[in-house]
């Protein structure tokens, strides 16, 4: 991989790299960075921009088992030097290096680091493929990858703090590769990625996403003995390695490949792409629902049911596990694979006339005089507006009719939204995503997604603080997950917070987290809040729903409880307790057992911080 040319920096600027061995240029000239010491300060520094360095990480990257008792007067000697490297202040006049009660601060431009630029190129990539530009995409994330000169900071990994910071370098630069050459075979490129993804699985023979591709480069090239190979000598090495086999995932895609010879696919069109429109909160790479994930590629793989509706509340992670699934199932259905939000970034439901415009300009429906500006009324508009909306209705039926497709409906909002979108004959599937159960609909196959495992949890957590610290302290790390409910959005958001927060040990965040009036509030990372996400699941509550949440949420904190215990709260009979918790279990702001057990006997439960947000707006 060639380095890009260094015109990415100001005129006169330094231009920075970590993505391969640290150094420094100006005007196309390598700059000496110093002693080892010092530039392990700057590494440290440079690996996280523009974001306030506790004194203690410094010194721990540059003294990790006995630092001298003249290590703090040592940094500042080291952070002069990484200021004369820098120059002078910046246009605003501000200082490029400031020293503050979080720590040392590094300020520095996009186009000074490679990193930022690297993290710039493939969100632009990523959303560019999200508009199903996959070309676009592919050019991009190629930009982006291009950067990448081999394992970041690969001089300095004999330090245990500058390791794990390019251990997560090298984990983005991973993640981007799988993307662009997934995006090359969407484009039936397959053979510009095979050379390069086999280097990187010889380098970690573990990572299962890029495993995959390189069977599925192999495979769409013609190569399928090879792709085949590729699935045995990883099945071997997991079971000599780990004691495991591959993953769900990996085996389905290994047995959509056995017997198909040479075939490859054909160039897909931009509206093949699975259509992110608005992601998920939830930002980390898919991690668990190995059994969810299993379901939903078995059953819309065979074909034998159309429509699959995956719930839980907000938070849980249904958004990611569809998209997820519809990667995967990419081989089942040749005529693409599209995700619409139903709801609007408010949480309010869009009418039908903007859903069917959405999915007419993303498979190319003809007819699509609907305007998703007629938002004001259900259908679009009266008059012509509905006669347009129903011509469109019609078009779309026709056009599922005519392929073989799957559609993400994501974040339903009730049954009334998605009735008029769903396939009255033809192979289209459906994936719905919806906090409630929408009973309303049949037939259709339902999985409720439950609270992640600990073991699960605790991954998800791992990928975003550092398997070292999480290793450091696993009995808070349990605690903190735990408190989280299991609920993906809650342990991302709490791993969020840690990853910018290194300096608060975990127990002590544990303990934030066990306080019932403060967890809500600690847990808000950026612009990502889990009170905001819950308080939209209750806004789709009735009133007397909420009232009822309310009063259940305070005998949920032993447990759970008992069809009894929840007539006895509410002050109402039996029939009338059943009534109100099954009215719950409907819109998942209550879990129920997984299996067959009387109304007596089950056990209730209210999810941790659901019960603590009904808390708050009921004063119980």
């Amino acid at each position: 991989m060639t380095r890009p040319p260094v015109r990415t920096a100001p005129t006169g600027a330094v231009y920075f790299s970590l993505l391969g061995p640290l150094t420094a240029r100006l005007d196309g000239h390598e700059l000496p960075l110093g002693p080892r010491k010092q530039r392990l300060v700057l590494a440290t520094l440079l690996s996280r921009p523009n974001t306030p360095v506790p004194v203690e990480v410094l010194t721990d990257a540059v003294w990790p088992d006995d630092p001298p008792r003249t290590a703090r007067k040592n940094l500042q000697v080291y952070v002069s030097a990484a200021r004369a490297l820098l120059g002078p202040a910046g246009h605003e006049g501000r200082d490029r290096v400031v020293h503050g009660c979080g720590g040392y601060l590094l300020r520095i431009a996009e186009g000074e680091l490679d990193t930022l630029r690297f993290g710039s190129l493939a969100r632009a990539g990523r959303a560019a493929a999200g508009r199903g530009d996959l070309a676009g995409a592919a050019r991009l994330l190629r930009e982006a990858l291009d950067l990448w000169e081999g394992p970041p900071l690969n001089d300095l990994r004999d330090s245990a703090g500058v390791a794990e910071e390019a251990g997560r370098l090298e984990a983005r630069c991973l993640t981007v590769y799988e993307d662009w050459a997934e995006t090359e075979i969407e484009l039936g490129r397959p053979a510009v990625a095979v050379d390069g993804l086999r280097d990187l699985v010889e380098r970690h023979p573990l990572r299962e996403r890029l495993r995959a591709a390189w069977m599925n480069s192999l495979h769409q090239s013609g190569r399928q003995a090879e792709a085949l190979a590729v699935y045995d000598d990883y099945r071997q090495l997991m079971a000599r390695e780990l004691g495991l086999e591959p993953s769900p995932a990996m085996a389905a895609l290994y047995r959509s490949m056995l017997g198909r010879g040479r075939e490859a696919r054909r160039p897909a069109p931009a509206r093949e792409a699975v259509s992110p429109a608005a992601p998920p909160a939830c930002t980390a790479a898919f991690t668990g629902r190995p059994g969810e994930l299993r379901e939903i590629l078995e059953v819309l793989g065979c074909g034998e049911e159309r429509v699959v509706v995956v719930s839980g509340p907000a938070g849980a992670g249904k958004s990611a596990l569809a998209l997820r699934a519809a990667h995967l199932l990419a081989d089942r259905f040749p005529d693409g694979r599209v995700r619409v939000r139903v709801r609007r970034e408010d949480g309010t439901a869009r009418n039908r006339a903007e859903i069917l415009a959405e999915l007419g300009r993303l498979c190319g429906v003809a007819g699509n005089a609907a305007s998703p500006g007629n938002a004001a009324s259900p259908e679009g508009g009266a008059g012509g507006d509905r006669a347009a909306t129903a011509a469109l209705a019609d078009a779309w039926q026709e056009w599922q009719a005519r392929h073989r497709a799957l559609v993400v409906l994501d974040d339903v909002p009730d049954e009334a939204s998605v009735r008029g979108l769903l396939s009255r004959s033809g192979k289209c599937s459906v994936l719905i995503t919806a906090r409630g159960q929408l009973a309303g609909l049949a037939p259709v196959h339902r999985i409720a997604l439950p609270a992640l495992a600990d073991g699960e949890a605790l991954e998800l957590l791992g990928k975003l603080i550092g398997a070292g610290r999480l290793r450091a302290d696993p009995g808070a790390a349990l605690r903190i997950v735990r408190a989280c409910g299991g609920l993906p959005l809650a342990v991302e958001v709490s791993g969020m917070r840690l990853a910018v927060l290194r300096h608060l040990p975990l127990a002590e965040y544990a303990d934030r987290l066990d306080d019932p009036s403060a967890a809500l509030d600690e847990l808000v990372a950026g612009d990502v809040s889990v009170r905001h996400r819950i308080a939209s699941g209750w806004q789709d509550l009735a009133d007397g729903d909420r009232w009822v949440l309310g009063r259940l949420a305070g005998l949920a904190e032993g447990g759970g409880f008992t069809l009894d215990r929840a007539a006895e709260a509410l002050g109402c009979g039996e029939r009338a307790a059943i009534r109100a918790v099954e009215s719950l279990i409907d819109a998942g702001a209550v879990t129920s057992p997984a299996g067959e057990v009387t109304a007596h006997a089950a056990l209730y439960e209210v999810p941790r911080l659901v019960g603590l947000y009904a808390h708050e707006r009921e004063g119980v």
